[in-house]
C-alpha cells in the first residue's frame, strides 16, 4: 500500500482524472448536532479539512458559495489547506474569501510542513485575517456565547513539541467553558481523550479515500493503515466527542476517491435545554 504514501499523486488518480468518485460529484454537506449543558445559545461552525490546494471553479466559488449557504458563525480549519504539490493560488483565493467574511481558525497539517517554508505558509494564512493556533486555547465569543477554541500543530512540528502544545490547551481550557481542540490527525485520539475538550475537530484520512457506504468506511488512511478506524465521521472521545472530516482532497489524492464524495462539515452547537 504505498502508494499512498508517496507525495505525488498515484497513477491511477492521473489516469482516471481529478477528484474521481463513484458518485455525482459534489461537494456534500454533512451535518452534525452537539448538544451541551455548558452552552447557553446555539451556534454553527463549519470545518473545512484538507483543502490540499485544489481547485473549486472560478476564484472557489463551488466550495465557497457551499459554505455561503450554510451561514456559518464561525470557520475552523483543520490542516493541508495549502500544499506541497500543487501552487498555493486556490488556496490563498479561499482564505482570502472566508477571511473576509467569517472568525476563521487554523491549526497545521504535514502537508503545509512539507513545503518545507511553514513559517511562509502560515505567515500566507494569517495575512487573510485568519487566526493561527499554536498550541493556545482562546477565549472566543460566537453569537454572544462564551467558548474555548484550541488547537496544535501537526506532529510534524516535532513530537515534544506536539505534546507540549497539547498540554498547554488542555490547561488552558475551563473546565465550565464549551471548548473545542482543533487537531489535524484522528489517529491521535488516544492522546486527546485525557485532556478534557467537548469536541475534537480533525481531518488528514480523506475518508479512508475508498468506502462502501453503511458497509466499510475506508480502506486505508495515513497514520492509520488499512480499514481506518477514525476515517471520517463521529467517535466518541473520553468524555466528549471527535468530528473527523473526509476532506476536500481532489487531483492530490493518491488514488481517486470511490463512493466518498468531498465534503463541509457543518456542526451545529445547541444547548442541552
Amino acid at each position: 500500500m504505498k502508494m499512498f504514501e508517496n507525495n505525488k499523486p498515484h497513477w491511477l488518480s492521473r489516469v482516471v482524472g481529478k477528484g474521481v468518485s463513484i458518485l455525482p460529484p459534489h461537494i456534500a454537506v454533512v451535518n452534525y448536532q452537539i448538544k451541551s449543558d455548558k452552552l447557553n445559545s446555539e451556534f454553527r461552525a463549519v470545518l473545512v479539512s484538507d483543502l490540499h490546494s485544489c481547485d473549486y471553479g472560478d476564484h472557489q466559488a463551488r466550495l465557497l458559495n457551499k459554505i455561503y449557504d450554510q451561514s456559518p458563525d464561525v470557520i475552523l480549519l483543520t490542516g493541508d489547506i495549502v500544499d506541497n504539490r500543487l501552487p498555493q493560488d486556490n488556496a490563498k483565493e479561499f482564505l482570502s474569501a472566508i477571511g473576509e467574511k467569517y472568525p476563521c481558525y487554523y491549526v497545521s497539517g504535514n502537508h503545509e510542513y512539507y513545503t518545507n517554508d511553514i513559517s511562509g505558509v502560515k505567515n500566507m494564512i494569517r495575512g487573510y485575517g485568519v487566526t493561527i493556533l499554536e498550541g493556545s486555547c482562546l477565549a472566543v465569543s460566537v453569537r454572544g456565547q462564551l467558548i474555548h477554541i484550541g488547537g496544535v500543530d501537526d506532529p510534524a512540528v516535532g513530537e515534544k513539541k506536539f505534546t507540549n502544545q497539547l498540554e498547554k490547551c488542555g490547561k488552558e481550557r475551563n473546565e465550565k467553558t464549551f471548548s473545542i481542540l482543533l487537531s489535524h490527525r484522528p489517529e491521535r485520539i488516544h492522546q486527546y481523550t485525557s485532556h478534557g475538550f467537548d469536541v475534537i475537530l480533525s481531518g488528514h484520512a480523506h475518508g479512508g479515500q475508498w468506502r462502501i457506504p453503511k458497509v466499510l468506511n475506508g480502506v486505508y488512511a495515513p497514520g492509520q493503515g488499512i480499514f481506518p478506524k477514525h476515517a471520517g465521521g463521529r467517535y466518541p472521545c473520553g468524555k466528549g466527542e471527535m468530528i473527523v472530516s473526509r476532506g476536500l482532497a481532489r487531483e492530490t489524492t493518491p488514488a481517486p476517491r470511490i463512493f466518498n464524495p468531498v465534503e463541509v462539515v457543518v456542526i451545529d452547537c445547541t444547548p442541552t435545554i
